[in-house]
């Protein structure tokens, strides 16, 4: 389908007609927006969202000490985010596929990963579900229906339209929801992917957590219009601008978006406007692209502390409860972080299982090569390397022994 009328002088549209408007339920005292209505929430799914709110940012806290600390390779929080996050989770059925980005650990948890889950991907151990092959943030659960982060940015977009078309094919009244970023939107796999969820009419939602910045690029040098959601426009896609801070806006936005996703097989296409607090990365700075000032201004925003106004205003939330849940959690993050590292590696003879059904004869030849190199030069690889071999792992034990067990 292209034109619908004919006209016959040459008429150029500017493009400001593409304009869209911010969705807002809370402000920020959390108190509603003059008339506007919170959706349905019962105390004990309020209580459930904000908990995993809480229960991520101190996960973030903590892993960005460990990693300034040197017990991390690299972390990513996803601090000032946690609404746009996990409201979108908490709008979704549990068998709903979500394909992530990097910055949406609030979503397994609030879908039941746990902490222990959590710290054994981080540190890579015996008990991390990819078996220490992915660098840490790259989570993924196939029984909370998460699929596995992937490290290039935007390839999950195109993924997710692919695979809610065949959950459209079964026909099981499930969606696909897909995160990523302003940045990612950058992205030719982004076009691509909403070309073709249009055109095939497929359940799926494209979340994007607009938070300002690509790494350090802003917003304006990304592109000129009037961010993301309008680009909807071009696809014939339903799409709505939500403010990312406001949890029961997100929450009522990603309902209707799914509704519309499983009853109409139709894509939806939602822009979360919010901030990251926190540097890109661990590997960032931020005080090199955006004020104090700026920062210090969307702090006021917190979309945790918007929240808890709400519930308190409900009479569901106190000052006491609020120390006891901080407390409890700061706790468990340290016990598990403990547990985690104690752990060791996974086998070596594990790099070369999982891709063919019997290991053929060149990857043993190299994992043979490579137990050689680690016998004849220990002092190369880490520890955790060298005690997965039987006779180097003997040999440390007894200089450990020979030391007095530093």
């Amino acid at each position: 389908m292209t034109t619908t009328q004919d006209i016959h002088s040459p008429r150029f549209l500017a493009g400001d007609e593409f304009s869209i408007p911010t969705f807002r339920l809370l402000q920020q005292d959390g108190t509603l927006c003059e008339g506007a209505e919170a959706p349905e929430l019962s105390r004990e799914q309020a209580l459930k969202i904000y908990h995993t709110m809480v229960a991520t940012r101190v996960l973030d806290e903590r892993m960005m000490a460990a990693q300034r600390q040197g017990r991390l390779s690299f972390y990513m929080q996803c601090t000032g985010e946690e609404a746009a996050v996990v409201g979108a989770a908490a709008a979704l059925d549990d068998a709903d596929m979500i394909m992530a980005q990097y910055r949406e650990q609030g979503a397994l948890v609030y879908r039941g990963f746990s902490y222990d889950e959590f710290m054994n991907q981080l540190f890579g151990n015996e008990l991390d579900y990819g078996k220490g092959r992915q660098m840490p943030i790259h989570y993924g659960s196939r029984k909370l229906h998460y699929m596995t982060i992937s490290s290039p940015l935007a390839t999950q977009i195109p993924q997710a339209a692919g695979y809610a078309y065949g959950q459209k094919l079964a026909g099981e009244g499930h969606c696909t929801l897909c995160f990523f970023g302003e940045g990612a939107a950058s992205e030719g796999d982004f076009h691509a992917a909403l070309n073709m969820a249009a055109v095939h009419e497929v359940p799926v939602i494209f979340f994007c957590r607009n938070n300002g910045y690509a790494i350090s690029t802003p917003s304006i040098e990304q592109f000129a219009a009037d961010g993301v959601a309008p680009r909807a426009f071009g696809y014939r896609m339903h799409v709505i601008r939500v403010d990312g801070n406001d949890i029961l806006a997100v929450l009522s936005a990603t309902r209707e978006a799914r509704r519309i996703a499983v009853e109409q097989n139709k894509p939806v296409l939602i822009e979360a406007m919010s901030y990251r607090l926190a540097a890109h990365s661990s590997s960032d700075d931020p005080s090199g692209y955006r004020s104090k000032k700026e920062e210090a201004a969307w702090r006021e925003k917190d979309p945790i502390l918007r929240m808890q106004h709400w519930l308190i205003d409900q009479g569901w939330w106190n000052d006491d409860e609020e120390k006891a849940l901080q407390e409890s959690l700061r706790r468990e993050v340290l016990e598990t972080m403990k547990r985690a590292e104690k752990r060791p590696p996974p086998p070596l003879d594990s790099l070369v299982s999982d891709v063919y059904a019997d290991v053929t004869p060149a990857l043993q030849r190299q994992l043979d090569r490579l137990k050689a190199h680690v016998r004849q030069y220990p002092e190369a690889y880490p520890k955790g390397a060298r005690s997965l071999d039987p006779d180097v792992k003997a040999r440390d034990d007894d200089a450990e022994d020979a030391q007095g067990g530093k």
